[in-house]
């Protein structure tokens, strides 16, 4: 049978492992975005062994799990002298591998613009990073806003995993309510409908950002 009263004692920490869960997303989706920038364009850079970096950092980084990324990331660094807290290697570990799906989905934008913009910026005078900033950042995101904002919840959920490196967000607070109290029906409804309501919010900004970039 249902129990009410866990279900009222869960709540509250389920919302505050929520926002353990939002942090950690948004921190490697921003830091991941940044890998993305570098990785594209590397990946679509005139010189044929910097494209060759970037297409193996997105081979390797799509082609291992996440969850095995996590578990490197947690254990095997201190083998090289480098101590990580929990927090931290599950933040690396999702921005590195954000860098590469976030740089494909990049990619598809950027060999979208039209040529003619990018010879044009160059014509009146703009550096490469400036056109790389002004003129071809802006349209790839445009171009790309759907499958971003897709990302954007598929990370949300991927994000349940850094419960293995033992940083408490919304599924590891799951657990562990669900182990002190005998009532996993309980615990793992709160988790998804706190989920749930993540991606919904997620889902409604995502699609004022399309239409406000499909006017712009």
């Amino acid at each position: 049978m249902f129990d009410a009263s866990t279900f009222t004692q869960a709540l509250p920490l389920i919302l505050k492992a929520s926002q353990m869960t939002i942090f950690v997303s948004v921190i490697g989706l921003m830091l991941g975005f940044v890998i993305a920038i570098l990785v594209v364009t590397a990946c679509l850079s005139p010189s044929a062994w910097v494209r060759r970096c970037g297409n193996f950092y997105t081979f390797l980084f799509r082609g291992v799990p996440l969850l095995v990324q996590l578990m490197l990331a947690y254990y095997f660094l201190p083998t090289l002298g480098i101590n990580v807290s929990p927090l931290t290697a599950a933040i690396a570990a999702i921005s590195l591998c954000e860098g590469a799906y976030l740089g494909e989905i990049l990619r598809g934008g950027f060999l979208g613009i039209p040529r003619g913009q990018i010879e044009a910026a160059q014509m009146v005078g703009l550096s490469s990073t400036h056109t790389l900033i002004r003129i071809e950042i802006p349209q790839a995101l445009k171009l790309t806003t759907p499958s971003l904002i897709n990302e954007m919840i598929l990370l949300i959920k991927a994000s349940a995993l850094i419960s293995v490196v033992g940083v408490a967000e919304i599924t590891r607070t799951a657990q562990n309510v669900a182990a002190s109290t005998f009532r996993p029906l309980e615990a793992y409804l709160i988790a998804g409908l706190a989920y749930m309501l993540i991606n919904g919010v997620l889902s409604v900004l995502g699609h004022y950002a399309e239409q406000r970039f499909g006017r712009a």
